[in-house]
């Protein structure tokens, strides 16, 4: 499997690329113009907004492995554009392969998605039975491909392939929708009550109120807040809130029962994924259909005992803290295995990067890399367009690197002792 290398060159730019990629003996004059270019390192500024990092912000362990996964995204992004040439043209350009230990990678990643289908197809079914009208526009979904460990071929042939589960429905705008075909009474108990209860299915289960405490895990340098805001912290835990599987079109927006279902839908959420993260504008595309705030950043922000928000690179992610330990992953799963050993491949050594001074690699390159329509037709690939951050910028009201005192006694001053 072979494509044009300019920019697969660049992006592979400081790993052991005779790990992963071959390249092909060149077949026209090369004239020697530096690949690099265009391409530029991005620092930290002293910027004190949300969107930039401070030089002198201190990083957390969850910083390391967003830039981990960042590494991960845009290898993997060059090993798809490869795996769908099936030969090369005749023009006669410099064109690159993957090595047999890359395509070794490649087939046991298809083994361990086809493995795994089943189980994502509950997740998606799940998401379905969350949602508002029981349908979700496929091209939002297809945002979480990789973190619910869907193939390549989403759209075109798995989506139909559990016609039991869901179908593939048209609006009159010609969207494509996932629409629920087959409630399943089984799939309603959420992950919490499977963690905290014992419980893996229950074959009578209606949803209603659920009184369960989120397992709480604080960054080291919040424990002043926590003592501060223990008590409210504390009445949140005991507050009742309505469970993701029932209806929630009651609910009235802002209020303290609609707050905390929408912490209960992205902790689910956030349990279905892979890596127990993801990039925070894939969730403020679901804010109608799962009945979640506007300001939804805001909430993720305030409850940093449940979540925690990375604010490296151009898009947030969020992760679930009580699934991670430090730095690693607590339960890793066959396909996050399979991501390790694609870091050691191409050599990544992150602990030895200064990744709180600067990011050798930056979502922006990566962008770059995807964004311009020639070279797509180009790879022939499909690659799904990512909507800008303009939601989630509407939605950030704290403007300092991490949330002071001040600005968290704002975000808790309307938790009120009942």
């Amino acid at each position: 499997m072979v494509t044009q290398i300019v920019k697969a060159e660049a992006l592979m730019n400081g790993f052991d690329k005779a790990n992963l990629f071959a390249f092909l003996p060149m077949r026209t004059k090369w004239y020697g113009k530096p690949l690099l270019g265009w391409m530029q390192s991005r620092f930290m500024t002293t910027s004190k907004r949300v969107q930039d990092r401070s030089s002198k912000k201190r990083v957390h362990d969850l910083e390391i492995v967003t830039e981990k996964w960042k590494i991960v995204s845009k290898v993997m992004a060059v090993m798809e554009v490869l795996k769908q040439e099936v030969e090369m043209d005749q023009r006669g350009v410099l064109w690159c392969g993957m090595t047999k230990e890359a395509e070794d990678l490649l087939e046991e990643q298809e083994r361990l998605i086809e493995e795994h289908s089943d189980k994502a197809a509950e997740y998606v079914t799940r998401c379905l039975m969350m949602s508002v009208d029981k349908q979700l526009r496929v091209d939002k979904i297809a945002h979480f491909r990789r973190d619910f460990g869907l193939p390549m071929d989403f759209r075109t042939k798995w989506v139909h392939k559990y016609s039991k589960l869901f179908r593939v429905v048209k609006s009159g705008g010609g969207e494509e929708y996932l629409k629920l075909v087959s409630w399943k009474p089984a799939w309603e108990i959420t992950e919490l009550e499977k963690k905290i209860l014992g419980a893996t299915e229950i074959s009578v289960h209606e949803p209603g109120l659920l009184s369960l405490p989120f397992p709480l895990k604080f960054p080291p340098n919040y424990k002043k807040l926590v003592y501060r805001y223990g008590g409210k912290i504390d009445h949140f835990q005991k507050r009742s809130y309505i469970s993701p599987y029932a209806d929630a079109r009651g609910l009235t927006a802002g209020s303290l029962e609609f707050d905390k279902r929408a912490v209960a839908i992205m902790h689910e959420l956030l349990s279905f994924t892979i890596e127990k993260r993801l990039v925070t504008d894939h969730l403020t595309h679901f804010r109608r259909e799962f009945v979640m705030p506007q300001k939804l950043m805001r909430l993720l922000l305030k409850h940093f005992g449940i979540f925690y928000v990375s604010e490296r690179g151009k898009r947030f992610s969020v992760f679930l803290n009580e699934a991670y330990e430090g730095q690693e992953l607590i339960e890793k799963g066959p396909l996050v295995v399979w991501k390790e050993k694609l870091l050691s491949l191409v050599g990544y050594r992150g602990k030895k990067k200064k990744i709180e001074t600067s990011s050798d690699l930056s979502d922006m390159e990566y962008d770059n890399f995807i964004d311009n329509d020639s070279e797509k037709e180009c790879m022939s690939m499909q690659l799904e367009c990512e909507e800008t951050m303009g939601d989630i910028e509407g939605a950030l009201l704290v403007d300092n690197d991490e949330m002071e005192v001040g600005e968290l006694g704002s975000a808790y001053k309307d938790i009120d002792t009942s």
